[in-house]
């Protein structure tokens, strides 16, 4: 590895111990002085080995002169006079640390001077090398949903968010919103979006929906791309979108950076990560529906969430009681599934490899000209009846998934795809077809454990770019009959496959993200990396700080 110039060396004192500090482009580290080199110096005297630390620059939120009265941490007073004589002047650096289960905190390292000018030749040199960090937001456009989850928003903001935000010097126009899609349109209409280097919604996952559908169709009625077009390519959103989870449901949150932690949340905006994300535009008849970024389920999870939408009054707790509703109901689906394989990716839906930052998977994806000609070429081809490169499954499914990513939340720490990738261009289509409650339940429950839950006869994984479905029969005109489900004379038993579900002719709904569809017949297509959001991926390894880091001691070798 290259040795980075330094920019700065001087002998420092922390927590009453000289230590030498060190400052290149990448690193902030600094080191113990020998204690034999200490004597006679006033300072505490240390016995063993002196260990080195340090901060990449690109992990410090921020640097500021220390007030006085912070600077001061010593065990007597005797001593406290002897060291403000000494190391009168000190400066703060505020950094991220990492801790359990992929949260971060702001922590902060405060270092004394023996003189004013040295103390603001300090800070002075590390505001600079923040300020060439070009992908750290300065302006932000904040929406805040005050009735998701529970109804927390508002203070999360204020409480956890802000005071981060004003250490970083970010400034925030912030807007609570007042009824629903209040965040889609004025994003879609009113908002002047030049002002800002990125939007943050507060809130949980249609909430993020809101903000997705605003900014995206913003960036297309700009760029005069008719959404309308199945197999359009869209034009990828400039600006970056932060999560700060306060909803029932964080999934997209827990997918991309590894918890539901606001905080932490704060702290990848603040620093400027930038993780790429795939998209699924939905059609249905050369119409536009929706945008889907995790779940578009068929069955199981569509008459979840019909049912639930009748219990709203009951909370989250409405997702469990229409859950068990819907598993003792055991509906199954009559229609065709059309895909077309992504044959020339690196993975595939079985093959464990979980998406996590950096991950290569994602970093190969197909150039946006070669995929754009793929797609007109299949789209010809299909409309004229050839369709040699296209699968075609008919049956009767309990049900259908398309899942953009892993879909991992803490209930299902694995998600209903564990290899699926945020980034690849992808979708892993999940077929479930008929099959016994018993069955059904066995591979529920496999949502949950380490076992694989595509490892059943009556289970297929398809790893698609596009896919088709068509209800066997006509599908009802309104929500209101989508709405209705299936009457029932009683619970079947939980018996063989051959005599235990039950089958009726009215539609169940697609569930996208969280939303029903209007209707049922629907093309989908996957938008590669169409948004960014402020979040680095899943990291592998979770290092509390940087103790004998090789970045860090080659910083400190001797030039």
């Amino acid at each position: 590895m290259e040795k980075q110039p330094r920019l700065l060396s001087s002998k420092l004192v922390h927590k009453q111990r000289q230590v030498e500090v060190v400052l290149n482009s990448r690193i902030l580290a600094w080191k113990e002085i020998e204690s034999s080199r200490k004597r006679g110096s006033g300072l505490n005297d240390t016995s063993g080995t002196a260990h080195s630390r340090g901060v990449q620059v690109c992990e410090i939120l921020a640097v500021q002169k220390t007030e006085e009265d912070e600077s001061t941490n010593t065990r007597s007073q005797k001593k406290a006079k002897q060291y403000s004589l000494l190391y009168a002047h000190s400066f703060t650096v505020f950094y991220v640390k990492r801790t359990r289960q992929h949260q971060w905190r702001c922590s902060e390292v405060t270092f004394h001077c023996a003189s004013q000018g040295l103390c603001e030749q300090w800070i002075q040199v590390i505001a600079e090398q923040l300020s060439l960090l070009a992908n750290r937001p300065k302006s932000l456009l904040v929406y805040i949903n005050p009735y998701g989850g529970k109804q927390c928003g508002q203070s999360i903001y204020e409480q956890k968010v802000a005071p981060l935000f004003h250490r970083a010097c970010i400034s925030a126009d912030v807007i609570v919103t007042e009824y629903a899609n209040h965040a889609r349109d004025h994003l879609k209409t009113e908002a002047n979006l030049d002002k800002y280097d990125g939007v943050v919604c507060v809130g949980g996952d249609g909430m993020f929906s809101e903000i997705l559908h605003g900014l995206v169709s913003r960036t297309q009625t700009d760029h005069g791309v008719d959404q309308n077009q199945p197999d359009a390519v869209l034009v990828p959103c400039s600006l970056h979108i932060g999560i700060i989870p306060a909803g029932s449901t964080d999934c997209i949150c827990f997918a991309t950076i590894g918890t539901n932690d606001p905080v932490t949340s704060a702290l990848h905006i603040i620093v400027g990560d930038s993780q790429p994300m795939d998209v699924c535009s939905v059609h249905h008849n050369n119409v536009f529906l929706r945008y889907s970024v995790s779940l578009l389920g068929y069955g199981f999870y569509g008459d979840v969430l019909t049912d639930s939408e009748r219990k709203r009054w009951l909370g989250p707790a409405r997702y469990d009681l229409s859950g068990v509703k819907t598993f003792l109901s055991h509906n199954f689906y009559e229609g065709t599934v059309s895909f077309l394989p992504a044959e020339d990716t690196m993975g595939n839906p079985r093959d464990k490899l979980r998406c996590r930052s950096g991950c290569h998977v994602c970093q190969h994806k197909p150039s946006s000209k070669d995929n754009q000609w793929e797609m007109s070429e299949e789209k010809e081809k299909f409309d004229k009846g050839d369709s040699s490169d296209w699968n075609v499954i008919h049956g009767k499914f309990i049900a259908i998934n398309a899942a953009s990513m892993s879909c991992a939340c803490p209930r299902s720490p694995k998600g209903l795809s564990p290899s699926a990738h945020l980034a690849d261009g992808t979708a892993d289509l999940i077929l479930v077809r008929k099959c016994s409650r018993l069955d059904f339940f066995r591979h529920l429950l496999r949502h949950t454990n380490k076992d694989d839950q595509f490892d059943h006869s009556f289970v297929e994984v398809h790893r698609v770019r596009k896919f088709r479905f068509q209800p066997q029969h006509q599908e009802p005109v309104s929500l209101e009959d989508l709405s209705e489900t299936p009457k029932k004379t009683g619970f079947s038993p939980m018996c063989s496959a051959q005599t235990n579900c039950n089958y009726s002719s009215i539609h169940s709904s697609w569930n996208c993200d969280g939303e029903i569809l209007p209707h049922t017949a629907i093309q989908v297509s996957v938008q590669c990396q169409l948004i960014r959001l402020f979040a680095r991926g899943i990291e592998e390894q979770q290092p509390h700080c940087v103790f004998e880091d090789p970045c860090t001691l080659q910083a400190l070798e001797p030039h």
